[in-house]
């Protein structure tokens, strides 16, 4: 996928989040009550709002495609296919709930197991960040036009700290063995956050490290990992390569997200 392919895509996919955004935010104002899922977890009117959205828009821009997105996924009769987009339309649906502003809208392009193009958005917190040739972001209010990407800056990941590491840790799910991993490092200091968020605050320079050695979905890192890698970071799976996409029924068994090149 050559340079401007990956930009243009990026920023249909910001203006397809935008919307999405709008429609959350609407929900968000007026009616943030989650039933449960099948598997336990909640979901919300906004969640399947927002997908319908974002699918309906994909299936214009990349017709033929095929979409996993997180509500409407009921597995697939093969393998998956070299190219396919991943879709989570309330990433941190606990967040949206408890309604501290930290979910975002997630899409992303899978291209060869690795997310290529992506798209983070946070609505409650106008803060936009996209993957195409380089590693983008952005304010952008929900529903608004996104600028060109000549507009907006350029993310860069920073090196890590001398005097220790800036840790990312979950703010809903932290788990034991990602708790252990951060009690061996040479961790100065930490940070909570909810969602994709933290893939993108590494990107941005403001962490280093961010475990989470307990089972997610592809759709859940996707976009966050297109960012950062895009931003000179990378992600790695718990057999030490970079976490690879399409794998059986979507699911991670683990990551851990660095600022650079893997400490651990």
């Amino acid at each position: 996928m050559t340079a401007a392919a990956k930009d243009r895509l990026a920023s249909q996919f910001a203006a397809l989040a935008s919307k999405a955004g709008a429609i959350i935010m609407d929900i968000y104002g007026s009616d943030s009550r989650a039933t449960a899922k099948a598997d336990g977890s909640p979901v919300t009117a906004a969640d399947r709002a927002a997908e319908r959205l974002i699918t309906a828009g994909l299936a214009q821009i990349l017709p033929d495609m095929t979409i996993i997105a997180e509500e409407s996924f009921k597995g697939l009769p093969g393998p998956a296919p070299e190219r396919f987009v991943l879709v989570d339309p309330l990433d941190g649906t606990r967040e949206f709930i408890s309604r501290n502003g930290e979910f975002t809208v997630n899409i992303a392009l899978v291209e060869a197991g690795k997310p290529v193009v992506g798209c983070v958005y946070a609505p409650a917190l106008d803060d936009l960040y996209l993957a195409g040739d380089n590693a983008y972001g952005t304010r952008l209010r929900p529903g608004a036009d996104p600028p060109p990407l000549t507009a907006m800056q350029k993310l860069k990941t920073k090196p890590y700290p001398a005097d220790g590491l800036r840790a990312m840790a979950s703010r809903s799910h932290l788990d034991p063995e990602s708790e252990s991993l951060l009690a061996r490092l040479n961790v100065a200091a930490w940070k909570a956050a909810g969602s994709s968020l933290k893939f993108c605050l590494i990107a941005r320079g403001d962490g280093d490290v961010y475990p989470r050695l307990a089972p997610t979905m592809e759709w859940d890192t996707g976009a966050g990992q297109a960012v950062l890698t895009a931003a000179g970071g990378c992600v790695i799976g718990r057999d030490g390569a970079p976490l690879s996409y399409g794998k059986p029924g979507f699911r991670n068994t683990g990551f851990v997200a660095w600022g650079g090149a893997p400490l651990a």
